[in-house]
């Protein structure tokens, strides 16, 4: 019989206090060596802090860690390092001017005599990624390669310190539907190696399909460890939020009025790649409808959505909104008449300096309501801002006071589409709306859409969620290539047709016929 421990790793009663907020309460965690360990929570439970913990970003008040079974002293990341421990944050930890590969080697480079052995390290990485399959670019700047291939780069600079405890922090909150699939499978290859994988998510399909076990966190305490061959997702929802959770949208059939949003032959041109990345693209959005556009990523979506919303400039084409033409309008006027969740919450959603109650009121600070003769009415704003946390259970250490950019991903966007769905305006446009959100502020965000447009609002939805594209909208257009290939009814298209014309194997004619 071996004596080595069953336990790589034991996190032992760790306890996290942040001012006004205990993130992790007597948690104890133990991941076996060779397994994917699942971590699994709401919003703001603890997950993230306790695998910073790990880490050794943070330092806990109390606990142990132990690996192999021998306590040990994560003081900062070069100890964890240097016990094989690494880890793949939400957002990366990149820098956008760097090659692959120089990200890749940074501050672990092969020097001799002082000089820089790229040629050797080149060779090392090559292996690495043709060993686990994962393609990339090793010469391609950070901020010319797509997210997938960023997470790849995160992942190559684990492996290349010869980390054999792997720690994903939400690894799929920005990756397309093959993205992910691609990276299941690169875990599992990882697993065949012997590596133990932590994974952080709250995505239970992917939880179901690639972990071995799953602990679950709530509200900073420990609610249990399951086998997932011993559960389903209704039960690890449960566990999660506490309660029943609706999995599926529950809506009655949309009653379409008048259009809201009329498009015509719209381009839009790409700062990235200097050409047009949408072309001639027309279509209605109409008052108490959901339209969504599914796509793959970076088949012209994101510039669509930046030439309506302002961000982009417009090449040709028009755009009404309730019947006045705001092609050229400026990104105030068209920001005053629309409401916005935008893709990436930290570019375009918020000011992560600020407080939390300065993002809920960023565009209406100058509203009666928020100030008088110029001067901000500070108690007005606390007032607002305290009813919409409520509201959309937006949770955070310190409130309305909080640093934006000190909480939870989840919390940020749930602080996102608080403010902008409480602004009641005639359109509301949702890119990724519940991207890096749990089970239950998916049902919460969905409902409140459902709502929305049974009040009359036009919502255009812009979403990779294949799951979220049926069940949300009463209508889909197809995007491929900057072109609208196909216009559908999702009660009448299956899963696997709609990627067909996703991935443009497939695309409708004038007439609306397959080709």
């Amino acid at each position: 019989m071996s004596d080595t421990p069953e336990y790589v790793i034991e996190m032992l009663h760790i306890t996290k206090e942040f001012p006004g907020i205990r993130a992790n309460d007597d948690i104890t965690l133990q991941l076996r060596r060779g397994e994917i360990h699942a971590l699994l929570g709401e919003n703001g439970a603890g997950k993230s802090t306790l695998m910073s913990v790990l880490f050794g970003l943070y330092q806990p008040e109390i606990g142990e860690i132990r690996k192999n079974g021998q306590k040990v002293n994560i003081h900062d990341p070069n100890d964890a390092t240097a016990l094989g421990i690494g880890m793949v944050h939400q957002h990366f930890k990149l820098v956008d001017v760097f090659t692959v590969l120089d990200n890749i080697i940074l501050g672990a480079e092969t020097t001799k005599m002082g000089f820089l052995q790229k040629k050797e390290a080149r060779k090392k990485v090559s292996e690495l990624s043709e060993r686990y399959g994962l393609k990339v670019d090793l010469d391609a700047k950070v901020e010319d390669i797509t997210v997938g291939m960023q997470q790849r780069t995160e992942i190559l600079k684990m492996l290349y310190r010869d980390n054999e405890i792997l720690i994903f922090d939400e690894p799929t909150a920005v990756l397309t539907p093959q993205e992910i699939d691609e990276l299941m499978q690169i875990m599992r290859n990882l697993k065949k190696e012997g590596k133990s994988i932590l994974f952080i998510s709250h995505k239970l399909n992917e939880i179901m399909s690639v972990a071995d076990r799953v602990t679950v966190l709530r509200k900073g305490k420990y609610i249990g460890t399951v086998n997932t061959a011993d559960t389903n997702k209704q039960e690890l929802s449960n566990m999660m939020v506490g309660r029943p959770v609706q999995l599926e949208v529950v809506k009655k059939p949309a009653e379409p009025g008048e259009p809201v949003l009329s498009v015509r032959d719209l381009c839009v041109h790409s700062s990235l790649h200097k050409r047009d990345a949408v072309h001639n693209v027309s279509f209605d959005v109409r008052a108490g409808e959901i339209l969504c556009i599914a796509g793959i990523d970076g088949n012209g979506q994101s510039e669509f959505i930046y030439g309506l919303t302002g961000l982009e400039k417009i090449s040709s084409g028009t755009v009404t909104l309730c019947g006045e033409d705001i092609t050229k309008a400026s990104i105030r006027e068209k920001s005053t008449n629309m409401s916005h969740i935008p893709e990436d919450r930290h570019k375009h959603g918020l000011v992560l300096d600020f407080s939390l109650e300065q993002n809920m009121v960023l565009q209406r600070f100058q509203d009666k309501q928020f100030q008088n003769n110029g001067f901000i009415r500070f108690g007005e704003v606390r007032k607002y801002a305290e009813g919409l946390i409520r509201r959309f259970d937006v949770r955070s250490g310190q409130g309305p006071i909080t640093k934006a950019r000190s909480m939870s991903g989840g919390n940020q966007q749930k602080a996102i589409i608080a403010r902008e769905l409480d602004r009641n305006k005639p359109l509301i446009v949702a890119v990724q709306p519940t991207r890096g959100l749990d089970v239950g502020a998916i049902e919460n965000i969905h409902a409140e859409l459902v709502r929305q447009r049974d009040e009359g609002k036009a919502v255009l939805l812009v979403s990779l969620e294949l799951d979220e594209v049926m069940s949300l909208s009463d209508r889909i257009l197809v995007m491929y290539e900057g072109e609208i290939v196909g216009e559908f009814d999702p009660k009448q298209i299956s899963v696997q047709e709609l990627g067909l014309y996703m991935a443009g194997a497939k695309r409708q004619t004038k007439e609306g016929e397959a080709q």
